[in-house]
């Protein structure tokens, strides 16, 4: 693979501009692999080694035995939808559009969703208005008022896992709302006015300096660490980019949007408790607000926008189109499920000391 910049002599890694996503990832696998060759390549790329990547992620996704624990896949859908979001630095060309990555990018999101439907089933029966859709999303959310990895780290985290749980965080946040976002030409009325009412705060209600993405990265500065998106790419572990995909998955499907309204409508349900917790957590390490406004504008904003999502936004979806309803409840499901995943994960590390990341912080 062809590729140009400085060497990062910690890791061998080449160096991109100091914007953007800084670091050219390290690929996990086949698929990841031809990717990277693909999106860094310097001129032209032929035909065969996009068939090439078209063949490998088929036998990828037919060896996978759990493809949201699947390293390569993940990082590769991970890239795949960075097309679409960016920066990124170290892709060369214009890839967002080319019909055969579309097409790769299709095999592992329908893989993808199909694994996400057995993993997350939502209740029975199902709702039948908006209002009792609402209550329904009450009633899932409510069993994790008080999660566990919150209460835990508020009580016993330190300096070194709290900087992994930033590294974390770091993938989606330093993106925060944009898949979601993805879901607003494909609402109307009611739905459509409470999506906007909750990206508008989510982007800072105009105002630059209160973009909850930059709020976090002043965390992460206040904390010693980088603030570019995908930094910590190499960092983290597969199923810590599958509840990013998960999002972009629904965002960027119009046939998903229920699922979009349901995840987005789960995951500011469960935020305004934990982030009070984090806030804890982090004070209790000696760390100022430079670090934990975020966490502190979070609780207030989402305790707002929980009522907005539950009876405006997925109430009015199912209002408009009751067909919409088994999606909204998908994704919600979905939602609640992998941060539990990520969650139980990083606390069974933390619990015998180990680390919760790949391979230790090493991107520092």
């Amino acid at each position: 693979m062809t590729q140009t910049g400085a060497i990062d002599e910690q890791d061998g890694r080449v160096l991109s501009p100091p914007t953007g996503s800084g670091l050219t990832p390290r690929p996990r696998g086949k698929v990841s692999s031809l990717l990277l060759t693909v999106l860094t390549a310097e001129g032209h790329v032929s035909a065969e080694a996009l068939l090439e990547l078209d063949a490998a992620t088929r036998r990828g996704l037919t060896a996978s035995e759990d493809l949201l624990r699947d390293e390569d896949l993940q990082l590769s859908l991970h890239l795949l939808y960075l097309l679409h979001t960016g920066p990124a630095d170290f892709v060369r060309g214009e890839w967002e559009w080319n019909p055969l990555l579309i097409g790769v990018r299709g095999r592992i999101e329908k893989s993808f969703e199909t694994a996400l439907r057995a993993l997350a089933p939502f209740p029975e029966p199902l709702p039948n208005t908006g209002a009792e859709l609402a209550q329904t999303l009450f009633s899932m959310t409510s069993e994790v008022a008080q999660p566990e990895l919150a209460t835990w780290a508020a009580k016993h985290a330190s300096v070194d896992q709290l900087r992994e749980f930033l590294i974390h965080k770091s993938i989606y946040t330093l993106r925060e709302a944009d898949p979601h976002s993805w879901a607003i030409p494909r609402l109307r009325g009611r739905a459509k006015a409470a999506l906007v009412e909750i990206q508008a705060d989510e982007y800072g209600g105009g105002r630059p300096e209160r973009v909850h993405a930059e709020i976090f990265a002043q965390t992460l500065r206040g904390f010693g660490l980088d603030d570019r998106p995908d930094h910590y790419l190499d960092d983290v572990p597969a199923v810590t980019l599958a509840s990013v995909n998960a999002m972009n998955l629904f965002g960027l499907n119009r046939r998903l949007r229920g699922a979009a309204i349901g995840h987005l409508a789960a995951f500011e349900m469960t935020s305004s408790i934990p982030n009070g917790l984090y806030s804890r957590a982090f004070s209790r390490n000696g760390f100022g607000r430079d670090v934990t406004w975020y966490f502190d504008e979070h609780v207030e904003a989402d305790a707002v926008h929980e009522q907005i999502a539950a009876h405006d936004l997925a109430g009015g979806a199912a209002d408009d189109e009751p067909g919409l309803i088994p999606d909204i409840l998908f994704g919600a499901a979905a939602c609640l499920r992998l941060d539990d995943i990520t969650g139980s994960r990083m606390l069974a590390a933390w619990s015998t000391g180990a680390s919760s990341l790949r391979a230790g912080v090493r991107s520092l």
